[in-house]
């Protein structure tokens, strides 16, 4: 076999007789792998998935619900629900218990079994009047729904919001460290770290809630950044890892929210709004970004982008 697969794929299949997770070493030559040599590596992750996810209970299906949407103060460069993105989206405060239960009841009907409650923001580092109303919300799903699995994505936590949630049996707790940890910063947000982000899952695993943490592709990352993040989420005993491919990336110099756009407009631009995924590529700067505005890269770089109704508070609420 080692005559004519790649010696790096021979080395991989390894993985079958040890059990033990790929090498770094290894996986930095797969990452570098081209023409045929590709066929084997999607052979060989066919076998992997074949061995340890060909079970309908290796996929885990959830449904969400917005449940708190924009105004939220975090620069996180993907996301159209930060203040600083321009994305025309609804801005709401925390949904009604009513609205919830029905979202809900019917995610179960539709024979999912796992609802996740969402919202904007930062975070909860202390259990607020509205932190209780979402302990509520989740109280009354378990009442009133027993078969439903409850989940939740509410950004940061510290040790009492954590316990809380815990006490109150959720399910699964989605918070991404998105990228690379080294490269976060740089590739998705400035306005808090990914320490916090890590804290969180330790925290939560601490009290033994099950965590849902992966990462973005397609935000400027490189394949070893990629790798970083696997092994980084490899570390922090995660339970289901979700991954989404080609985000939508705010420009952090114009404040224009472009599909692959690189931080300074004038090198990157992605297709005007509107076109098909099939469509998307990148392509060179021609003066005109995709939402329409029109101008010199120097103009692109002073915008200001309007406030958008960023509460009193903008460290309320969590999510992603």
């Amino acid at each position: 076999m080692s005559e004519i697969l790649h010696q790096a794929v021979t080395e991989a299949y390894e993985v079958f007789h040890t059990g033990k997770p790929l090498a770094r070493e290894t996986a930095n030559r797969l990452a570098g792998l081209s023409g045929d040599a590709l066929l084997d590596l999607v052979s060989l992750a066919h076998k992997v998935r074949l061995r340890y996810a060909d079970d309908a209970r290796a996929i885990h299906a959830c449904s969400i619900m917005n449940a708190k949407s924009g105004a939220c103060g975090e620069n996180c460069r993907f996301c159209a629900q930060s203040r600083y993105n321009s994305a025309a989206i609804d801005v709401y405060d925390l949904a009604g218990e009513a609205s919830v239960l029905r979202q809900a009841a019917e995610t179960l009907e539709q024979g999912v079994t796992h609802f996740g409650i969402v919202t904007s923001g930062y975070g909860y580092l202390k259990v607020t009047p509205e932190f209780r109303k979402i302990l509520a919300m989740i109280d009354l799903l378990h009442r009133e729904l027993p078969a439903l699995n409850v989940c939740a994505s509410f950004g940061v936590l510290a040790e009492e919001t954590a316990a809380a949630l815990a006490a109150h049996g959720i399910a699964h707790y989605n918070i991404n460290i998105q990228v690379n940890p080294d490269r976060y910063g740089a590739l998705i947000a400035d306005t808090h770290t990914v320490e916090d982000r890590i804290a969180t899952v330790r925290l939560l695993r601490k009290h033994l809630v099950s965590v849902c943490c992966g990462g973005i592709i397609g935000v400027g990352e490189s394949m070893h950044d990629r790798l970083d993040m696997i092994y980084a989420l490899g570390d922090l005993d995660v339970s289901v890892i979700p991954q989404r491919a080609g985000a939508s990336r705010w420009n952090a110099s114009c404040g224009k929210s472009c599909c692959r756009c690189c931080r300074h407009c004038q090198n990157l631009c992605d297709l005007p709004s509107g076109a098909s995924s099939k469509d998307h590529q990148v392509r060179r700067w021609t003066g005109e970004c995709h939402d329409g505005f029109s101008g010199s890269p120097d103009a692109l770089r002073g915008e200001r982008i309007p406030d958008r109704g960023l509460s009193d508070h903008p460290r309320q609420g969590g999510g992603d």
